[in-house]
């Protein structure tokens, strides 16, 4: 029986372009890559290099000009909106550099939001035990303005968890936190993608964070420049 694991994303020749003042500008070109299901892996680059648009084609949040996407087994490229969509609510989870929580609700109500959007009826109960698992059930009550900015991320990972994802897609989730805190965050992170077979797809331009994922590929300017595995991956 083989050990590879079941492919839960993959990408062809996937390049992506956009009319721009001076013409046609190439955001990426012809880029891979394969992820398999429960792994960790980080796309790595400079600032422009293309890291948050590709992440953003993977997830299906925008199609590419060229190349193909397959995310559990569907070629997003051949879906609509609203399908890809359905697909993100039911497969995937995101955690953003932002947090994205509204200021006006609670933080348990904050995690319970996608699911209330959903008609969960047991909304509350599982936003709860997600908020118990990064630590914050003394602090569910509170607002965003009330939290501290690694408060506020771990609000954002027990929301981008509470439905189960089978992919967590984060972007710099730990570039507007202090060090400790980043490291708190990230562990929390892989923590998921260990306990619970998540695969976890971020992007990054933190090399000590990037080296903790299984798996790893470099974008120069829209291209990949090199694959890498962990030591000991």
């Amino acid at each position: 029986m083989s050990d590879t694991p079941h492919l839960v994303l993959e990408a062809h020749d996937v390049s992506k372009s956009v009319n721009g003042p001076e013409g046609r500008l190439q955001i990426l070109d012809r880029v891979g890559l394969r992820v398999g299901a429960g792994e960790s892996f980080a796309i790595v680059g400079a600032s422009g290099s293309g890291k948050t648009t590709l992440l953003g084609l993977l997830a299906g949040l925008d199609t590419p000009s060229s190349g193909g996407i397959r995310l559990d087994g569907h070629a997003l490229e051949t879906l609509g909106e609203e399908a890809r969509a359905d697909l993100r609510r039911r497969l995937v989870g995101f955690v953003f550099q932002s947090f994205h929580l509204l200021p006006a609700l609670s933080a348990e109500e904050n995690v319970m939001l996608p699911l209330e959007l959903e008609g969960d009826a047991h909304a509350r109960t599982k936003a709860r035990a997600a908020l118990e698992a990064v630590g914050l059930t003394a602090r569910r009550r509170h607002y965003p303005a009330q939290l501290s900015g690694g408060e506020q991320q771990r609000v954002a990972i027990a929301r981008a968890f509470v439905h189960g994802p089978r992919l967590l897609f984060a972007d710099e989730p730990t570039g507007n936190l202090d060090q400790r805190t980043g490291h708190h965050v990230a562990d929390l992170l892989f923590a998921l993608n260990r306990d619970h077979r998540t695969t976890l797809v971020l992007v990054t331009h933190d090399a000590q964070l990037a080296a903790r994922c299984q798996r790893r590929i470099e974008l120069q300017e829209g291209r990949v420049l090199a694959h890498a595995a962990a030591v000991g991956a």
